[in-house]
């Protein structure tokens, strides 16, 4: 990875961190308090689960338009999130679902699909230093894939480039979770293996992703650190991030691979809201830019919506 970008990835990390302790709690959706009685158990056990859906669309036309372009063009676009925590005591398991979607057509190069990420995290952590809870030992689970076939496209034809887990990135992690407040964590493990799979034959024919031609496996054992990070901005805006380094012992250690989401939610009403997202990746395993398409490269992805949000009810028992 290029020395500056890194230098500033762990300037901004540096910056959250020594900020984190002047965090607000997030504030949450209305939550509805219920009491459930468990045979043979009176401890307290104490969940919150909710999440966003937002759908957005874009239309053009356009006729005897002198400046040229496509005479229409259609954009869609969807992000669902849905989280499950659970607290009790000096324990806490974190589970986190998002799934992007997006789909474009144009009168020239007809309908592709411009987004497909999916994105599961599951951290369980047990407290060191009750009663303040802000220092766990925990234990990480992360699955990135996607859904849909991808292609990489010269003029009107296109060729395979990605599918269901081809690839699909599996990690697992045994590492310290600071946790000062509830809307800040930061994961540091040394202990961290990351499997990366290309089960598709004809994707692994290619030797895609690292591995080596003909394989549909590679595992990688290093160093993983994880930031998550959620702030109300304003009133009306709030800003989710999430910032993953990966390095691999045995592989260019130096070549830190990195997975960085930032989502801004601009709330107009109850149903009505705009959004930006920026996502940046650098895979040192993903060789397939440059002049001779062989070399890694910073992946950005940068989308604004204004569409449909549905809220999910957080819902609390005690």
């Amino acid at each position: 990875m290029n020395k500056r970008i890194l230098l500033f990835i762990v300037f901004v990390a540096t910056g959250i961190i020594s900020f984190s302790q002047d965090i607000p709690v997030r504030q949450l959706p209305t939550e509805v308090f219920r009491t459930i009685t468990k045979a043979q158990d009176t401890s307290k056990w104490t969940w919150k689960r909710g999440g966003v859906f937002n759908f957005n669309m874009a239309e053009g036309s356009q006729s005897n338009w002198a400046a040229g372009g496509d005479n229409f063009s259609l954009a869609l676009t969807s992000h669902f999130n849905y989280y499950l925590y659970y607290q009790h005591k000096n324990q806490t398991w974190d589970n986190n679902l998002d799934y992007n979607l997006g789909y474009i057509q144009t009168s020239s190069s007809g309908a592709r699909k411009n987004d497909d990420r999916l994105d599961y995290l599951s951290k369980f952590g047990l407290s060191v230093d009750t009663p303040s809870n802000k220092l766990y030992i925990s234990s990480l689970f992360n699955l990135r894939t996607q859904f849909f076939a991808g292609y990489n496209y010269n003029g009107s034809q296109g060729s395979l480039s990605s599918t269901i887990l081809s690839p699909g990135y599996l990690l697992l992690s045994i590492g310290m979770d600071y946790k000062p407040v509830k809307s800040f964590s930061l994961f540091l493990s040394p202990i961290t293996n990351r499997t990366t799979l290309v089960l598709d034959p004809s994707l692994a024919k290619q030797g895609l992703f690292g591995l080596d031609s003909g394989k549909h496996v590679l595992n990688q054992f290093g160093a993983f650190a994880s930031i998550d990070y959620t702030k109300p901005i304003s009133k009306n805006v709030n800003y989710k991030g999430r910032l993953d380094l990966f390095s691999d012992y045995s592989n260019h250690p130096q070549n830190v691979d990195l997975y960085l989401t930032n989502y801004f939610t601009f709330k107009i009403n109850r149903y009505l809201s705009a959004n930006y997202t920026l996502n940046l990746i650098y895979d040192d395993n993903v060789r397939r830019f440059g002049p001779n398409g062989t070399s890694p490269a910073l992946q950005v992805q940068s989308q604004f919506g204004l569409g449909f949000t549905l809220p999910m009810a957080v819902v609390k028992r005690v």
